[in-house]
C-alpha cells in the first residue's frame, strides 16, 4: 500500500463524511417541511408521534430514500475493507440521480422539487448538497 493510495482513502472518507453530514441537514430541512404540510392537515404531532409518522406514514414515505443513502455511506465507512474508487464513484453518482429535483420525474424527484419551491431552508440544503457533488469527480 502506497501514501498516495491511503491518501485517496482518507480524502474519500472525508467526502463520505461529508456528503453524509449534508445529506442529514437536508433530509432534516426536508423533514421539517413534511411536518409543517401534514399538521396543516392533521394539527401538530410531538417528536414521538413525528417519528412514527416518518417510519410509517406514506406521506413521509419518499424521505426513506435519502435515509438509505445515509445508511449505505454509514456501512462504507465503517466496513472493515477499504471502498473501492467504483463503490465509492457509484454512490455519488447515485446521490447526485437523488436530488436532481424534477417536476415530471419519479416521485421523490416530484415531492423534492415541489419541496424546493416551497422552502427556502430546502433549497439552500439543495445546494449545499448539490455543491459538494459537484466537486467531487
Amino acid at each position: 500500500m502506497t501514501s498516495n493510495t491511503l491518501q485517496q482513502r482518507i480524502r474519500q472518507h472525508q467526502h463520505l463524511r461529508a456528503l453524509r453530514n449534508k445529506l442529514l441537514n437536508l433530509h432534516r430541512m426536508l423533514l421539517d417541511a413534511e411536518r409543517i404540510t401534514y399538521e396543516q392537515v392533521y394539527g401538530r404531532v410531538s417528536s414521538g408521534e413525528l417519528l412514527r409518522l416518518v417510519m410509517d406514514h406514506e406521506q413521509f414515505a419518499w424521505l426513506h430514500r435519502i435515509s438509505e443513502l445515509v445508511v449505505h455511506i454509514d456501512e462504507m465507512l465503517s466496513a472493515d475493507e477499504p471502498v473501492s474508487l467504483e463503490d465509492f464513484q457509484n454512490l455519488f453518482a447515485n446521490a447526485r440521480t437523488l436530488v436532481t429535483p424534477s417536476e415530471v420525474g419519479n416521485e421523490f424527484a416530484r415531492k423534492y422539487y415541489a419541496a424546493i419551491q416551497r422552502e427556502p431552508d430546502v433549497l439552500l440544503a439543495h445546494a449545499d448538497v448539490s455543491q459538494l457533488l459537484a466537486s467531487i469527480k
